[in-house]
């Protein structure tokens, strides 16, 4: 496998493994390089929003369209992000991430951020151990190794998979310890879920945890659009995720009221009541099942596939993996894809759960081909440059109609229903520095009032400092 790993045009080598920095010593040739840092190459939390070809906010990509809304619950705390040239111009980074808990948007926000970084980092410096100091590179497209290859290294395609897996696993164990030990940000009982891919060529590398989920559009033999679901919602009820949180003292079980959703409890106290069995932060309920060990799945791309839609529970609570599809396969453009999927949500939890809060929805559509529509069809779809720098958190933005849209879903919860009518107001919103707003610290979440379908988490435990031991 030789060649480079590389962020934009730059080859990029590490001789590093902590997740923060990498240090390319030589190129692709072996030739020595003036050793740089990690920041040196795009990569620093606070040049992040000056990043080219990364978006975080509702809009559109060369290769994709992002959308978010925020639902009934308070503050939207969905999160999304779109890397394209990621580590190579033919690699494009893709994520979905839904908080829960009190402090939900700032840990779907934070992983936002860093897990690709780590991603990166690590995928670096497994490579960099694998092949040596002098090859530390590889091509930005895998490719199949022909018939007549030899095979003493093994093929291409196994030694791209282990890399990929083994920089998911480390990414994901860092992130977590990093929102473990964060200062300034309570992960006792807040968490987040996580479905990231990565496009790389015709190959498609996906980690996820929780019950975010990525759906692939593809044509089959008749060339009709069918629908492949490439992730599995992490539920408590699995078998494996029911006997690891069993075996760890966890329980698994689910309210009366709501018999469709497993939870996950505490031993010795009926909270949180967690809906999914891994998730980053939650750190109440790590010792007894809960992970942050994403399942890793690796897949080859063909001509028959068109786009991949990746979405908070917002959206799959409410339309299927076949609507979904049809849904974006028929849009007017590419580029209002994600915002029509959005609202096609929108309608179905007023139509179907018309007495329950809504859940924030945050979609990512990204196209095969690598095209978009032009500049001016962008533009008629009301996705003006005011809009790609719209309210990642979910405000209020302009409609086409130049109305101001109804707030949109919420984090992503599970089910419990109450005639509770809405009662809370037009958020106050705060700037946080990283060209985001969001409500003020007075703004409280309510995702644990009132009616909810599916709340991610049913009421904060009632432990002080001093926990029980199990």
């Amino acid at each position: 496998m030789g060649g480079c790993v590389s962020t934009s045009s730059r080859s990029t080598c590490s001789s590093r493994s902590n997740g923060e920095t990498v240090s390319p010593i030589y190129g692709c040739c072996g030739q020595k390089r003036t050793k740089r840092t990690f920041s040196d190459h795009v990569i620093t939390m606070h040049n992040l929003p000056s990043v080219p070809h990364r978006i975080f906010m509702n809009g559109k990509s060369r290769t994709s369209c992002i959308f978010t809304q925020q639902g009934r619950k308070g503050i939207n705390q969905d999160a999304m992000i779109v890397w394209e040239d990621f580590m190579s111009e033919d690699v494009t980074f893709c994520g979905v991430f839904d908080g829960h808990g009190p402090h939900g948007h700032l840990v779907a926000r934070r992983v936002r951020d860093a897990l690709p970084i780590k991603l990166l980092s690590f995928l670096l410096a497994s490579q960099s151990r694998q092949n040596g100091p002098g090859k530390t590179c590889f091509n930005g497209n895998t490719k199949k190794l022909e018939a007549g290859d030899s095979e003493k290294d093994g093929p291409a395609e196994d030694k791209s998979n282990s890399l990929w897996r083994e920089a998911y696993l480390k990414a994901y164990k860092s992130m977590d310890k990093e929102l473990k030990s964060h200062p300034n940000l309570d992960c006792f009982c807040s968490g987040s879920t996580a479905v990231t891919i990565v496009k790389q060529g015709s190959n498609l590398f996906m980690g996820y945890i929780g019950d975010s989920r990525a759906v692939m559009g593809s044509k089959d033999s008749n060339d009709s659009m069918v629908a492949i679901q490439l992730t599995v919602d992490l539920k408590p009820d699995l078998p494996r995720e029911a006997e690891r949180i069993k075996r760890c003292k966890g329980r698994v079980f689910a309210l009366q009221d709501e018999p469709e959703v497993p939870r996950v409890w505490l031993p010795f106290d009926d909270a949180p009541g967690l809906a999914m069995a891994r998730a980053f932060g939650d750190f109440c309920l790590k010792e007894y099942g809960v992970i942050s060990i994403p399942e890793f799945s690796h897949r080859l791309l063909t001509d028959r596939d068109q786009f991949i839609v990746l979405a908070s529970d917002g959206v799959w609570d409410v339309l299927s993996n076949e609507e979904v599809v049809e849904i974006v396969s028929s849009a007017p453009t590419r580029s209002s894809a994600a915002r029509i999927l959005v609202d096609a949500a929108a309608r179905e939890w007023k139509l179907k759960y018309p007495t329950s809060k809504m859940d924030d929805c945050a979609v990512v559509c990204l196209f095969l081909d690598g095209k978009m529509d032009s500049e001016s069809d962008y533009e008629e779809q009301g996705f003006s440059s005011a809009t790609i720098q719209s309210n990642h958190s979910g405000n209020a933005i302009e409609s086409d109609d130049g109305q101001k849209s109804e707030p949109s879903l919420q984090r992503n919860f599970t089910v419990r229903s109450s005639d509770e009518s809405d009662t809370y107001g037009r958020l106050v919103v705060e700037d946080d520095g990283n060209g985001e707003t969001f409500p003020s610290e007075d703004q409280n979440w309510s995702g644990l009032e009132g009616v909810t379908r599916v709340n991610s988490l049913v009421q904060l435990p009632r432990f002080s400092e001093e926990r029980p031991n199990p």
